[in-house]
């Protein structure tokens, strides 16, 4: 993107609620990243301290396998987005220089091309000719990533952020469920740490459908059931070993 563009204010006639801003990418794989390490800590860090809690009253256990299950899930969790958004990033800057050695080579042919895609789109071939034109004389790069591969050369994703904000977001989940099941009595801990997660997991179902765009309550009830059926499974699986003397 060029200076003249990196430094143009706000969009005229711009809807208030459209993310029409530089870097939405990188703000949005934060956002997907951060949400979805919290959802993760939350059910596998709970679901853990609950099966073990099923099974036995002593803290000393809860506590190592509450706390093995937050820094194991936190380092797995940072280290596949940094897997997966690296991938992406690769990809991402394979097709940027391949686009810039096209241009370099065949400007006339990658000219036809981009106003080929805008007469495509609807407009008279005159006038998208004139578009690919102005556009290419603005930035000629730009104009190509984003009309054929929809990509923003300023705004490729870091594997980086990504995995920074999913192993934090983990690990604050995964301290959610873990302070009820450490600091309350044998008799409650379980049902209010069933609660805690329940609602926790309301919140981040709720941000992640605002963060899509998709129904809100549908998405929460989608990821509260989950939640609940995984602490239910661990829990009875505990209960089980607990009563028959395997552990």
């Amino acid at each position: 993107m060029s200076e003249s563009a990196s430094n143009e204010g706000p969009v005229p006639f711009q809807h208030p609620d459209e993310p029409h801003r530089e870097g939405l990418a990188q703000r949005l794989n934060w956002l997907r990243a951060g949400v979805l390490g919290a959802n993760d800590g939350i059910v596998s860090v709970a679901a853990v301290a609950v099966g073990v809690a099923g099974a036995t009253a002593e803290i000393a256990p809860i506590l190592t396998a509450g706390l093995a299950a937050l820094v194991g899930g936190a380092i797995s969790m940072a280290l596949g987005e940094y897997v997966s958004v690296s991938s992406q990033r690769d990809s991402e800057h394979a097709l940027i220089a391949k686009e810039r050695r096209e241009l370099e080579e065949t400007p006339e042919e990658e000219l036809r091309e981009l106003a080929g895609l805008y007469e495509a789109k609807g407009l008279r071939p005159e006038t998208a000719r004139q578009v690919a034109i102005e556009l290419t004389e603005h930035d000629v790069l730009g104009a190509h990533l984003s009309a054929e591969l929809g990509i923003d050369p300023d705004d490729v994703v870091s594997p980086w952020h990504a995995a920074l904000a999913s192993a934090v977001a983990f690990t604050i989940g995964g301290i959610l469920p873990l302070i009820p099941m450490l600091l309350l009595p044998d008799g409650v801990r379980v049902p209010v740490t069933f609660v805690v997660v329940l609602l926790a997991l309301a919140i981040t179902g709720y941000v992640a459908a605002y963060i899509g765009g998709s129904s809100r309550w549908r998405a929460t009830i989608r990821v509260v059931i989950g939640g609940a059926i995984a602490l239910v499974a661990t829990f009875a699986i505990g209960a089980l070993l607990g009563t028959t003397g395997v552990v």
